[in-house]
């Protein structure tokens, strides 16, 4: 199994990038990783392992690069060389932790949609208070969606769900401002009536508070609302354990207290560490592509490459498209 890697994306490109591609070939013998990137900076930090190849080039999207543009014109960045190896089949999938945008651009021109895939939707998998966290989709691929795109949606969730992260018959929600079958604009009318008579698991409409709790496995939403509820998640998160580290630094008895709970505060952080889930899979392209954190470390790019590994070797892919091709026939037939 191959795996194509931007080695220059990210907040702490390439080294953290390359430590965790040694990590992951350590850990799995039956991958073999291209690191795309300059071989100057790259090489130093690989040694002599075999099965960890290096494609050079010092051109590289950066964060103000406008997507669709950059890919454009820089066809020698690591990013668009990365998707290129996916296409021309020399990579079975591809992960980057730059330039968001220029990564759906590359997914969509470079390594393109699964036939009857309307819109591709960028997907984390989120936190929730009893561990098993919960897929969100879409986050920001497409701003606008159509009831039809959530349906998509759904299926592909769930069958990542299911085939990745082993959830038998995965729950799926529609997110929404209030859980009654009435509430919400056109978009999430419609789209209540088409998913209930979708070939997944609807549970119904879940609000946005609930998130966490764990109302369902898989959630879909327009990627407008999809991320704006992902960024308040992060926020949330980042901004009680700035309160909490500050509560606890307020005088000695405080800081004794931190002391006595200093473990379980670490295995809170830990829980709700997007390190430990991999990356955003970017769902509805003809092969896994990844979009690990921009600020990803070593940890998270191992789970990148794991989480790459697991929907290449149980065909992810391969589903979504005989699924969504069954749907299709089924629907010519009514």
């Amino acid at each position: 199994m191959k795996i194509a890697i931007d080695a220059m994306g990210g907040d702490h490109a390439p080294k953290e990038i390359v430590l965790g591609a040694l990590a992951a070939v350590e850990e799995w013998k039956d991958i073999e990783l291209t690191l795309i990137g300059d071989e100057a900076q790259i090489k130093p930090m690989l040694h002599s392992n075999t099965r960890i190849n290096v494609i050079h080039t010092t051109e590289v999207i950066t964060g103000e690069d406008e997507p669709v543009r950059a890919v454009r014109r820089k066809k020698n960045s690591s990013l668009v060389l990365m998707a290129e190896e996916v296409k021309q089949n020399r990579a079975d999938a591809c992960i980057s932790a730059g330039n968001t945008g220029a990564l759906m651009s590359a997914g969509l021109f470079v390594v393109g949609r699964i036939k009857g895939i309307d819109r591709p939707a960028l997907s984390p998998t989120l936190p929730t208070e009893n561990g098993s966290g919960f897929l969100l989709l879409d986050v920001g691929a497409n701003v606008d969606a159509k009831p039809n795109h959530l349906v998509q949606y759904a299926i592909m969730g769930s069958i990542y769900a299911e085939k990745v992260r082993g959830i038998p018959n995965p729950r799926v929600g529609l997110l929404n401002i209030g859980t009654e079958d009435g509430k919400g604009n056109d978009l999430t009318k419609k789209a209540f009536a088409e998913l209930s008579a979708a070939p997944v698991n609807f549970v119904g409409n879940i609000e946005a508070r609930d998130l966490l709790s764990g109302p369902a496995d898989v959630i879909v939403t327009d990627g407008f609302n999809g991320n704006i509820a992902l960024k308040t998640i992060e926020g949330t998160a980042m901004t009680m354990f700035s309160m909490l580290k500050a509560a606890f630094m307020t005088n000695m008895k405080t800081k004794m207290a931190a002391g006595l709970v200093k473990s379980e505060l670490k295995g809170l952080k830990e829980q709700l560490d997007y390190s430990e889930y991999g990356g955003a899979g970017l769902f509805g392209l003809a092969a896994p592509v990844i979009k690990a954190h921009g600020s990803s470390n070593a940890r998270a790019i191992y789970n990148a490459i794991k989480q790459a590994r697991n929907m290449v070797d149980l065909e992810v892919t391969g589903t979504i498209e005989k699924t969504i091709e069954e749907l299709s026939l089924s629907a010519e037939e009514e």
